[in-house]
């Protein structure tokens, strides 16, 4: 279980380009040939965590959990599964919002703008990756926690529609709209098309 010690904004927080520059650094604890973490080691916040591939599959979550380089959780490793059986050779997690917690009841009560902006460049560096990213919104009713998340996840569709972002979900649609969380999907799942903007407008007149 990973329970926030503290306000984001009481933290040392790194850019996610200074972050992403350390992921490169050699690391003792895993390989980074294999691993893009960021920041490479075990923080109160986490940027990306991901394999490295010609064609990765972009993950969208709520916040991290307890997750790193060969310590997958059980929703990282339904992620890497659903991304290898869907054809792509690798996979980015990547989160609406960056701070850890196990529990998002557990999340902040207010967005860090800081954290938010760094994290919209974690994202734009994620869709930079591929010439048409591919984005699975993977976040269930989760969404819901926070009042703040909502206006976050609609900077990440306009930020996706710039880099010609498809989006897609995988197992059936909730009753309240949003989109299936990894975590007891089969591993042979199917990628299918989800219109994001269709969505957030449902959301907004909800």
């Amino acid at each position: 279980m990973h329970i926030p010690q503290t306000a984001t904004e009481d933290l040392e927080l790194l850019t996610f380009q200074e972050a992403l520059e350390r992921s490169g650094q050699p690391q003792q604890d895993y390989d980074i040939a294999k691993w893009l973490y960021v920041p490479p080691c075990y923080e109160e916040y986490r940027y990306l965590l991901g394999t490295r591939g010609e064609h990765p599959l972009i993950c969208v979550g709520i916040n991290p959990s307890t997750a790193a380089p060969d310590r997958l959780d059980n929703t990282l490793k339904s992620v890497e599964r659903v991304a290898r059986s869907n054809g792509y050779d690798s996979f980015l997690m990547f989160n609406v919002y960056a701070q850890r917690a196990t529990n998002p009841n557990d999340m902040e009560r207010s967005c860090n703008a800081y954290l938010h902006r760094e994290n919209l460049n974690a994202f734009r560096y994620a869709l930079s990756r591929s010439p048409a990213p591919a984005v699975w919104a993977a976040w269930g009713a989760i969404l819901e926690k926070r009042d703040y998340l909502y206006a976050c996840l609609r900077d990440l569709t306009e930020l996706g529609g710039a880099y010609g972002a498809r989006w897609f979900s995988a197992g059936p649609i909730l009753k309240s709209g949003h989109p299936h969380h990894p975590l007891y999907l089969k591993k042979d799942s199917v990628l299918q098309p989800f219109d994001m903007e269709a969505y957030l407008a449902g959301l907004k007149d909800a």
